[in-house]
């Protein structure tokens, strides 16, 4: 049965209707979610509703390797949540799925050039609200992983600065483009780059803020697929912290644990009611 065919069914199978006036319970309550800090959907899946609570940023659902039946079953059971939530790696077939829950009423918002979507984007707090992170990548090709991390940072309100193809082939472009990524004072900057991966050091020898490397699946031959990349910003010399090969998630996730350090150490000024997270381009 062929996937996007397969998903149609699955959404068409008939729903119990949610009954007015039913009373909701509290997320993470052992009744509704059989456990504390959990909420079940189906026998394998256990969201953790309390993640936000212990680390002050929500779980992220990972698709790949779920099954059409598994997503939408977790799917529906999170959107009984007020907040947003975002579901990353995501097939085709799992995009076209959400088009049929979207016809069903599900808000779900794909990210262009992610394979990430939200559920109930914009919904609740945020918890990067005036913060500001600077990313940058080496070429077009590390687009696809930069648009992950910018699309995490910016749903939980963080504004991203971005400086694309600067890559250290062409040493001059990212010369050009730093004093203006300077002088917009990113807490962290994260460095996407595939092949030899050298412009995160570059980088991280001339900024004065955290830099995390992500090395990215560019290259062939022998070191390519992002493993000549991720030995390069292993043994940089210049210090950066580097997570695996197309680890924009992890990276993403990270970059917001420094952004909230410094958020603590000095709150940011008020946001305007209806402000939405920014973002800035330099040529």
């Amino acid at each position: 049965m062929e996937w996007g065919r397969e998903a149609e069914m699955s959404a068409r199978r008939p729903r119990t209707p949610r009954r007015q006036g039913a009373r909701t319970q509290r997320p993470g309550s052992r009744a509704s979610h059989g456990g504390p800090g959990a909420l079940r959907a189906g026998r394998h899946a256990r969201f953790d509703v309390g993640r936000r609570e212990r680390t002050g940023l929500p779980e992220i659902v990972l698709a790949e390797g779920k099954s059409l039946q598994d997503l939408e079953r977790l799917l529906r059971r999170l959107d009984t949540l007020p907040e947003a939530i975002l579901i990353s790696r995501l097939s085709g077939a799992q995009k076209d799925l959400f088009r049929v829950l979207r016809k069903e009423g599900l808000v779900i918002r794909e990210i262009p050039g992610a394979d990430l979507a939200v559920l109930h984007p914009g919904a609740g707090d945020r918890p990067l609200l005036g913060t500001t992170a600077a990313l940058v990548t080496a070429g077009t090709a590390d687009a696809r992983v930069a648009a992950e991390v910018e699309g995490v940072l910016r749903e939980w309100g963080a504004r991203v600065v971005r400086a694309d193809d600067v890559g250290v082939a062409g040493l001059h472009r990212l010369l050009q483009v730093l004093p203006a990524l300077k002088a917009a004072d990113p807490g962290v900057y994260l460095v996407c780059a595939g092949r030899e991966g050298a412009l995160a050091p570059v980088l991280a020898g001339l900024v004065d803020r955290p830099v995390l490397g992500i090395p990215t699946s560019q290259g062939y031959g022998r070191g390519g697929r992002g493993e000549a990349a991720l030995l390069t910003m292993l043994q940089s010399c210049a210090p950066l912290a580097v997570v695996n090969i197309d680890g924009g998630i992890p990276a993403a996730v990270v970059a917001a644990q420094i952004l909230r350090g410094r958020l603590r150490r000095a709150p940011p000024p008020s946001t305007p009611s209806g402000s939405r997270a920014g973002r800035t381009r330099f040529a």
